[in-house]
């Protein structure tokens, strides 16, 4: 599963774009703060630079008072953000996601067969998920036989390209493993893959017709009953398509592998 490391990784570019977005904001502020009076529902603004009385601002000038209560706010963001900087740096300085895993890889395989890791490793996890056996959807007899490298009949040479590819790139999949949606029934994913970053199956569905409308209907139909099943494009759910003009093509495929699959 996605680690506290990555986690905090992600966190640490987040706040380094609020920082670098807040000191941009300070590039034109004014010197001094900005101190507010409120007398019977009056509010008069002061421009403080020495000292915290400050000098009246006429409220004909209504640039001056925003810009120091931006500054004052962009200055507040800018220690927030740096502090927690700091501590997600020490946090990840020397900090592995898989550190209680790698003590057990990190075994000689002698002393690993006398260990039983405290919590399986994620190649225990993946070859336990990949080896459970399943009930494929059959073939109609009479359609062409199409094979994979790895031996696997597919219902494409479009499917063919995608399992050769995950073949030649040793990233374990299973073919058309049954899931069922609720409000719509079971379907049969072109690819299933187990992710480490999630610890959740994530989905592949290639739709090879949809310049047909028939065809286009129906796996809108289907993309949305993922949707209502909490299974979204881009977050579980992996789609590529294809016309008679537009092709399925491998750097399309490298993209999404590289994006999604690896772990």
């Amino acid at each position: 599963m996605q680690g506290l490391k990555q986690m905090l990784l992600q966190e640490q570019k987040y706040l380094e774009n609020i920082v670098n977005k807040a000191k941009e904001g300070l590039s034109t502020a004014p010197d001094g703060h900005l101190r507010i009076s409120k007398d019977k529902n009056k509010i008069r603004y002061y421009h403080c630079t020495e000292d915290n009385s400050g000098i009246y601002i006429p409220k004909s000038d209504k640039s001056l008072p925003q810009k120091l209560a931006q500054k004052t706010y962009n200055l507040s963001v800018i220690k927030k953000a740096e502090s927690r900087l700091k501590q997600i740096k020490k946090i990840t300085r020397d900090y592995s996601d898989d550190e209680i895993e790698e003590l057990f890889t990190s075994l000689h395989a002698d002393r690993q067969a006398l260990v039983t890791p405290v919590e399986a490793t994620w190649k225990q996890l993946l070859n336990e998920w990949y080896t459970e056996e399943y009930q494929g959807k059959g073939f109609q007899e009479g359609t062409v036989v199409i094979l994979s490298e790895k031996g696997e009949r597919v219902r494409s040479k479009s499917e063919k390209i995608l399992a050769d590819y995950f073949y030649r790139r040793n990233i374990l999949y299973k073919y058309e493993k049954p899931l069922y949606l609720k409000g719509y029934g079971t379907v049969y994913p072109d690819f299933t893959f187990l992710s480490k970053k999630i610890g959740k199956e994530i989905y592949w569905e290639h739709e090879g017709m949809v310049d047909k409308q028939e065809y286009a209907r129906s796996a809108v139909r289907k993309i949305e009953s993922y949707q209502k099943n909490d299974i979204y494009p881009g977050d579980r759910l992996i789609l590529t398509f294809e016309t008679e003009q537009s092709i399925l093509n491998s750097k399309t495929i490298e993209g999404l592998v590289n994006r999604y699959l690896q772990f």
